[in-house]
């Protein structure tokens, strides 16, 4: 099964859909989700530091678990849902602090103003 907050490797697409290249990814479905869908939601992971206001750094300290080989962002307007089957190889989970900053910068994003 596939978790929420785990960073994998997948074919992700070229905005301008010209392409694909594999990429990390940060899952932001939750578990239910993952468990009885085809499919995962995720957002892009970049070793391009930006310090755009829809992006998170990401450094190992950030990780429960795995091994982030260099200091990167993850890029939370990059969202794809994306078939678990296309999943190469998962590289770690991100803690829940981290993870709240990715859900905070998504609300911000999807939020509904008057």
């Amino acid at each position: 099964m596939i978790f929420q907050r785990e960073i994998l490797l997948v074919p992700f697409p070229f905005s301008d859909q010209s392409g694909k290249k594999v990429r990390p990814v940060c899952v932001i479905s939750n578990n239910n989700f993952n468990r009885y869908s085809e499919d995962i939601i995720v957002v892009g992971v970049t070793s391009n530091l930006s310090k755009d206001r829809h992006t998170v750094s990401l450094t190992q300290k950030d990780l429960e678990g795995g091994i982030l080989n260099v200091e990167s962002c993850i890029k939370v307007e990059n969202i794809l849902k994306i078939d678990k089957y296309l999943v190469i190889k998962n590289i770690g989970k991100i803690n829940k602090n981290k993870f709240r900053e990715v859900i905070r910068i998504l609300n911000e994003i999807l939020e509904i103003k008057d």
